[in-house]
C-alpha cells in the first residue's frame, strides 16, 4: 500500500510484526499493543525505533506511561463509517502530546484527508496509487475551517476577530 507522509509519497521502513510473529533483530518495528504488551522489555532492548498500532478501541492511555518510547503510533479505521480513531488521534496530539507520526492506517478515503490531518494525522497508508495527488486536493478543497483542532489553522471566528473595524 502506498505510504502518505506530509503530503508525499514516501518509503516505509517499517516492519509490520502482527500477533504470533517473530519479531526481527534490526529494523524499525510497528508492533500491535497486545505485542508491547507482552514483549515491552524485549524491545526496548533492541535500541531500534519502535511503532505501536492501536485498534479503534484501544484508548491512547493504555500507552501514556511509554509514548515518548514510539516514534510511529497506527490507528486503525477498520470501515470508513467508524471513527473512533479521529478521537484517538486528537487525545494523542492534545492530552497526551505526541509528536512523532500519527498513521491512518486501513480504510482511509480520499474525503477523509482533511479531517484526518485536522486531527493530528500526519501519515496515511491508501489503496489508490493516485494518493498523493488526491491528497493535495482534498486539502486545497477548505479553507475556512470552524473548529480548533491538533492542524493549528485558525478558525473563522478568529480571523473575523482579528480584521480591522470598519471605519
Amino acid at each position: 500500500m502506498p505510504l502518505i507522509k506530509n503530503g508525499q509519497i514516501a518509503d516505509d521502513p517499517w516492519i509490520a510484526v502482527a500477533e504470533g510473529e517473530t519479531i526481527p533483530a534490526t529494523g524499525a518495528v510497528l508492533v500491535p499493543y497486545s505485542v508491547w504488551e507482552r514483549q515491552r522489555e524485549t524491545l526496548l532492548s533492541r535500541n531500534t525505533p519502535i511503532g505501536i498500532a492501536l485498534a479503534n478501541d484501544q484508548p491512547p492511555a493504555l500507552i501514556e506511561a511509554d509514548i515518548a518510547r514510539f516514534e510511529l503510533i497506527a490507528l486503525n479505521f477498520p470501515t470508513f463509517k467508524d471513527g473512533r480513531a479521529y478521537s484517538q488521534a486528537r487525545l494523542l496530539r492534545e492530552r497526551h502530546g505526541y509528536t512523532g507520526e500519527l498513521r491512518a492506517t486501513g480504510n482511509v478515503l480520499r474525503d477523509q484527508f482533511l479531517f484526518l490531518q485536522r486531527c493530528g494525522f500526519n501519515a496515511f497508508e491508501v489503496t489508490t496509487p493516485d494518493g498523493a495527488a488526491a491528497w493535495g486536493a482534498a486539502l486545497a478543497e477548505i479553507s475556512v475551517t470552524y473548529q480548533p483542532t491538533a492542524d493549528g489553522r485558525t478558525t473563522a471566528s478568529l480571523r473575523r476577530q482579528s480584521r480591522p473595524a470598519a471605519a
